[in-house]
C-alpha cells in the first residue's frame, strides 16, 4: 500500500473509532461496537469482550442473509438487523453502501435509543468511509521531473 493510501486508511480508522466511542457514551448498556466491510474485514472496533475478526465475519454472513431476505420479499436493500439473545442483543445497521455497523448491547438496553443512535452513527460512519473512498479515488497530481519543472518567473516589469 502506498504511504499516502496507508495514511488515509489510518485516518479513516481513527475517525470511525472516534465515532464508535462517542456512540458507546450515548447508549447506556452498549458493550461493544464494530464496523466491518461487506466482506467482513474489520475497519474499526471498540469491543473489549469479543474477538472483532470473528464478529466481523459473522456480520458479513448475517448481512448476506438479511440482504437476500429483504430483496426476495421486495423490501429493498439492507437497512438493519436485530438479533435478541437471552442476555442481550446484536444490532447491525447499514453504514453506507460498503460497510456495516454492529452493536453489542446488554439485555436491559433501550431498543428505541439503540435504533435511533445506531441509525445515526451508521449514516455518519458511511459518510466518513465514502469521503475517504472519494479522496482515495482522486488521481494524484503528476510529479514533475527536473526536466519538467515549471519555468521560473522572470523579473517583474517596471511600474509606470
Amino acid at each position: 500500500m502506498a504511504p499516502e493510501a496507508e495514511a488515509e486508511a489510518e485516518a479513516q480508522a481513527r475517525d470511525v473509532l472516534a465515532e464508535l466511542r462517542r456512540l458507546r457514551t450515548r447508549v447506556p448498556l452498549l458493550s461493544g461496537a464494530l464496523v466491518a466491510g461487506a466482506d467482513g474485514l474489520v475497519l474499526a472496533h471498540d469491543t473489549p469482550d469479543v474477538e472483532p475478526e470473528r464478529v466481523g465475519a459473522l456480520t458479513a454472513a448475517a448481512l448476506g442473509v438479511a440482504t437476500r431476505m429483504a430483496e426476495a420479499t421486495g423490501r429493498g436493500g439492507f437497512g438493519e438487523l436485530l438479533v435478541r439473545g437471552e442476555s442481550g442483543c446484536v444490532a447491525s445497521y447499514a453504514a453506507g453502501p460498503s460497510a456495516v455497523l454492529t452493536l453489542l448491547a446488554e439485555d436491559r438496553v433501550d431498543i428505541g435509543v439503540l435504533h435511533i443512535e445506531g441509525r445515526l452513527a451508521g449514516a455518519r460512519i458511511g459518510e466518513l468511509i465514502d469521503a475517504a473512498s472519494r479522496r482515495a479515488a482522486r488521481p494524484a497530481p503528476p510529479s514533475l521531473t527536473s526536466r519538467q519543472q515549471p519555468p521560473r518567473p522572470g523579473p517583474l516589469p517596471p511600474r509606470a
